[in-house]
């Protein structure tokens, strides 16, 4: 389902399933970060939902806690940010070692380090003033992500989205996700 307008950056909390048919293939972007043809196909497959809780802490810095689920349940990635800019060092099963930093962005200009990256800045909707944007690096496989999350108009509706570009060497995948806001039950 489409966003509701009170569905901001500022509250994402809720649940959020990645619509496969809006989203672009994750496959090229897995491939260049190292993950093995198996574990890129049980993803292809799989239905994402991330269960998201937002809140600001005692000193006002915004933590965004997101536990991935696949399909039938399976438990895939935590990812926990601190809007901070800060980088942090973290290990996983699928990226092994990397190190990123999630922040506030007030313009596009800001977007991408210099908002020349049409790819990044592309898209958002209109009158949108601030995206989070998430920059990782593998420290031992040797790729880079700059992430951008905000809200988009995909096919007449509200949607959170994340424009993504993954970069190794010469290598450059472009990936744009789309999620279906799913409300909760009563």
């Amino acid at each position: 389902m489409a966003a509701p307008l009170e569905k901001t950056l500022r509250d994402l909390n809720g649940t959020w399933v990645m619509n496969k048919t809006l989203s672009d293939s994750a496959d090229p972007a897995l491939a260049l970060q190292g993950v093995g043809w198996l574990t890129r196909k049980a993803i292809g497959l799989a239905t994402v939902t991330l269960h998201t809780t937002e809140y600001a802490d005692e000193q006002g810095v915004t933590h965004i806690d997101i536990q991935q689920t696949a399909t039938g349940g399976v438990k895939g990635n935590t990812e926990n940010r601190t809007l901070d800019d800060t980088f942090r060092e973290h290990t996983d099963w699928l990226f092994g070692h990397v190190k990123g930093r999630t922040g506030w962005v007030g313009s596009r200009g800001e977007i991408g380090g210099d908002g020349k990256d049409a790819f990044l800045t592309d898209g958002w909707e209109d009158g949108q003033a601030e995206w989070i944007v998430a920059n990782v690096e593998s420290l031992d496989r040797g790729w880079k992500v700059v992430q951008v999350w905000g809200f988009k108009v995909v096919n007449g509706e509200r949607r959170h989205a994340r424009n993504t570009v993954l970069t190794k060497g010469s290598e450059r995948v472009e990936l744009r996700l789309v999620y279906d806001f799913v409300p909760e039950q009563a």
